[in-house]
């Protein structure tokens, strides 16, 4: 036996069929409106209109702003939206004094780079003659002709790298002393040498001091400093901070 619908529940079905039908029309012209959008933006974003014309830079005092503009790829301009800044910070942090940098873009066509650059902390003499300024992590930052005063000389220590690369990890024990050195002494520094891991001062006045291993070095600075200050030392004399707070004097 059949069993008429109820009228209005015919009516209730048909209603929800039509809704259903009105959403799949309104999605489908949402999709085609955004596929028409993308189609026209995307030779838009492509194009010279929309592309990285400002170049800015701050944070670079010893790396020129052209050598950053030349290690970007950015000089050519091309589209803001091709600009990958992972990868021209990359190319940037390459250059011998770049230690960090951060790359953002401002639409509509300027992409900012802010530099972060490498401290020197001490030089090491070219086998070919010259100097090279080296950082704490044994990087080569530049060649100079003349040692800067400033910056106490790596013993022992030749380099043929050019800028850009690293001294052997022998140095490190070095260049750690150096960079550690304060301000109070490092006037009085002329050289920093490592032998076997233990490392020494070369001092105004022909006086060395025996650092040891590049550990506890505040303790070894005060020590070298209060004794400095405390006398006249001879040309030769030895100070061995090696056991810190118990340093001794001796004349070689």
């Amino acid at each position: 036996m059949t069993v008429a619908m109820d009228p209005r529940l015919r009516a209730r079905r048909a209603e929800v069929a039509r809704r259903r039908s009105w959403r799949r029309i309104a999605a489908a012209g949402v999709i085609g409106v955004a596929v028409v959008v993308g189609a026209a933006a995307w030779p838009l974003l492509h194009s010279r209109l929309l592309a990285a014309r400002v170049i800015t830079v701050t944070g670079a005092r010893h790396t020129a702003e052209r050598a950053i503009l030349a290690a970007s790829g950015l000089e050519g301009h091309p589209p803001m939206i091709d600009v990958n800044a992972g990868q021209v910070a990359r190319r940037i942090e390459a250059l011998p004094w770049v230690a960090t940098a951060t790359v953002s873009r401002r639409w509509p066509d300027g992409v900012h780079i802010a530099v972060t650059e490498r401290s020197p902390v001490a030089v090491a003499p070219r086998a070919a003659g010259g100097w090279a300024v080296i950082d704490a992590t044994g990087r080569i930052l530049a060649d100079v002709d003349t040692a800067p005063a400033t910056l106490p000389r790596l013993d022992g220590v030749s380099t043929r790298g050019v800028p850009g690369r690293w001294l052997p990890p022998a140095s490190r024990p070095a260049l750690a002393v150096a960079a550690a050195l304060p301000v109070a002494l490092r006037a009085a520094v002329r050289g920093v040498a490592v032998e076997g891991g233990a490392v020494s001062l070369d001092l105004a006045g022909g006086v060395t001091a025996q650092i040891g291993a590049p550990s506890q070095l505040r303790a070894k600075f005060e020590d070298i400093a209060a004794i400095l200050a405390g006398a006249v030392l001879p040309p030769h004399a030895v100070i061995d901070v090696g056991v810190p707070q118990s340093p001794a004097v001796s004349a070689s």
